[in-house]
């Protein structure tokens, strides 16, 4: 049996690439900073699960070197928030997978856990987040093929956006959890 896939989506931690808008607010470097510090903890607390394969997602593609051991590497692509989780998805057809933000503070080991349980008997497993999007995206057989079309990325309508992409097929909430957009 192959094992379940836990994928961390991030953009690399570097200068000027990621946390846009958090860093109008609080300047390029601490948001560097916080992207930096957020990334590797999260690494760190999620390595240690056990029968699981660890994968981060790196955008931009360029850039899409980083030291984490224990970890593969996948670079994200081109395309739009949508187009890049779904090609990261792709890659592992007939396993479960979650997909998990990298800007969570909250996320804990126990989260993935109940996602990857909550797959058995689920075709897919949100992490709603406070803002309307979601942190968590799971998925076990019976994905639909467009699961990320017309979805409103970055709005308070995302996660309802992506569930109507899956009709006629079980979905498991997890807990409500905050992001650090901005």
């Amino acid at each position: 049996m192959s094992l379940p896939v836990v994928i961390v989506f991030t953009r690399i931690p570097r200068l000027g690439v990621g946390k846009r808008r958090l860093a109008r607010k609080i300047g390029d470097r601490a948001a560097l900073n916080l992207s930096r510090t957020l990334l590797h903890r999260l690494l760190r607390r999620i390595r240690p699960l056990r029968r699981v394969a660890l994968v981060v997602a790196i955008t931009p593609d360029h850039h899409a070197r980083l030291r984490a051991p224990g970890w593969a590497i996948q670079r994200q692509g081109r395309g739009d928030l949508g187009t890049r989780m779904h090609r990261a998805m792709a890659h592992f057809p007939n396993r479960p997978v979650i997909l998990i933000g990298s800007d969570i503070p909250d996320i804990a080991p126990s989260d993935l856990r109940r996602a990857l349980r909550l797959l058995r008997g689920h075709h897919a497993v949100f992490g709603p987040a406070a803002d309307g999007g979601y942190w968590l995206i799971g998925l076990s057989a019976g994905r639909p093929a467009a699961m990320f079309a017309n979805v409103r990325w970055s709005s308070p309508h995302a996660l309802a956006d992506t569930r109507r992409n899956f009709p006629r097929r079980r979905v498991a909430l997890l807990r409500r959890l905050h992001d650090l957009d901005e």
